[in-house]
């Protein structure tokens, strides 16, 4: 496989990646690490970004005048959308946005990283439990990149004083997460050998 072009390289990896993919719908054990990664991730994501908060009690909904026209209107920074819904529920309050979009996005490709890192681990033949682990280590931007519109917050509870610079970073930290979840990917799923599972 080495002579191989690097395009046929891909399509080769991508194609593993996807049958592996399909081994995480079959086997249960897997269903269930996506399932409860996914729910946990998305959850996380929302408490950071505010998107869930304490509520006051009591149960209603309350939507924008024009939600559609709302929906990608952006509210304090890149990729931070304004509210087009508030639901109560007790002692919990959502707010829904195209946030939720985004995060359940990435708590997707979270959840398919750690489902694939664990089908990888369960065949230590099929490679090293250390490389492995790629798909724990590229959610780590994702987790951050849910402190994006609240960076200097987290920057000041850190104690760290905070440049211009890199608040700037904080922007990028988003698009550099789905793209390091989406390579972890392909770059776990192509080690599974569907034949062992």
């Amino acid at each position: 496989m080495r002579n191989e072009s690097p395009d046929r390289r891909s399509k080769h990896a991508v194609s593993r990646t996807l049958t592996a993919l399909t081994m995480v719908r079959t086997r249960t054990d897997a269903r269930l690490v996506f399932g409860v990664v996914t729910v946990v991730y998305l959850l996380v994501y929302l408490r950071a970004i505010g998107d869930i908060a304490p509520g006051l009690g009591g149960y209603s909904l309350t939507v924008a005048a024009d939600p559609l026209a709302s929906l990608l209107r952006p509210a304090l920074g890149p990729f931070s959308f304004e509210p087009v819904a508030r639901i109560r529920l007790g002692p919990v309050t959502y707010l829904f946005s195209f946030n939720s979009v985004i995060g359940l996005l990435l708590a997707v490709l979270v959840g398919a990283n750690l489902a694939l890192t664990y089908l990888a681990w369960t065949q230590p033949a099929a490679c090293g439990i250390g490389e492995s682990s790629s798909g724990l280590l590229a959610s780590l931007p994702a987790v951050l990149s849910g402190t994006a519109c609240c960076g200097p917050v987290v920057l000041i509870v850190l104690g760290i004083q905070a440049s211009s610079v890199l608040l700037t970073a904080f922007q990028f930290l988003l698009p550099v997460s789905v793209l390091l979840l989406a390579g972890s990917l392909v770059l776990v799923g192509r080690q599974i050998d569907p034949q062992r599972a």
